[in-house]
């Protein structure tokens, strides 16, 4: 389970990149790199963390699913993901 403290931070970062996005956008199109520079670093959202939306855990990602491998995983076993069968795990 990740922090409470790390999870506020992921969601701050969220909040800046959505509130950047359009401002962003229009200074890459302009070729405008110096003022691109001046906005806050959090606002890239290359510096965003993909994180499981159950467990928090930022490790072993899942894109697809949006959960970590080892969530994936439990919730197999339980059955609760249609169409996943146990093979050799």
């Amino acid at each position: 389970m990740a922090k409470e403290s790390m999870k506020a931070r992921e969601r701050k970062r969220a909040k800046l990149v959505a509130k950047y996005a359009a401002k962003r956008k229009a200074l890459k199109e302009a070729g405008d790199w110096e003022a691109l520079q001046k906005l806050p670093k959090n606002a890239s959202p290359v510096r965003m963390h993909n994180r499981c939306k159950i467990t928090g855990r930022p490790r072993g990602y899942m894109r697809v699913f949006g959960i970590s491998r080892v969530t994936f995983r439990e919730m197999a076993n339980e059955g609760l993901i249609p169409g996943v069968k146990k093979a050799s795990w």
